[in-house]
């Protein structure tokens, strides 16, 4: 078995009540409009949520994978969507975590984790297998981050106006 894996864990601060922060991060379009990466984020008839995301990886070049989602937990401090049921190659857990820190000032502590599994590397790229699951993972956990960074600093910015 080939698998590429990447996480990410942060937590902000931002300044806007915890409903303000909580509807804007449940609001998918937001992800699909402040990360470029994000090729199209849609629910079919059956609520799977179908992410498209492509990223570039040295050496490798640009993958693009499809993850299907649905929710887990959706409440007001918890925002959870895990692999759609029987999902076994394109695995995305994102967590979003909300804490009122006061009535205009909302912490947000957020993780997601990627996971690409196939049968052989050449399954996902027909470079896999010389880059090598080690630095694929490297480098997809650096694009992740810097996915997941960037769209932070947009919301925060679009949330705070």
């Amino acid at each position: 078995m080939f698998t590429i894996s990447a996480e990410f864990r942060d937590k902000v601060e931002v300044k806007a009540s915890l409903e303000k922060v909580r509807e804007f991060l449940f609001d998918l379009e937001n992800f699909s409009r402040l990360m470029p990466e994000i090729e199209s984020i849609r629910t079919d008839a059956k609520g799977i949520t179908r992410w498209t995301i492509a990223v570039e990886i040295p050496v490798v070049g640009r993958i693009r994978e499809t993850f299907p989602l649905e929710p887990e937990e959706i409440s007001a401090e918890e925002i959870i969507w895990r692999p759609a049921a029987g999902e076994k190659e394109n695995l995305l857990r994102y967590m979003v975590l909300l804490m009122e820190k006061t009535a205009d000032v909302t912490a947000v502590q957020i993780s997601q984790k990627v996971e690409l599994r196939r049968n052989k590397a050449k399954d996902l790229h027909a470079l896999a297998g010389v880059a090598g699951e080690k630095l694929i993972s490297k480098e997809m956990t650096k694009s992740v981050s810097q996915l997941i960074r960037e769209f932070l600093r947009k919301a925060r910015e679009k949330l705070e106006k």
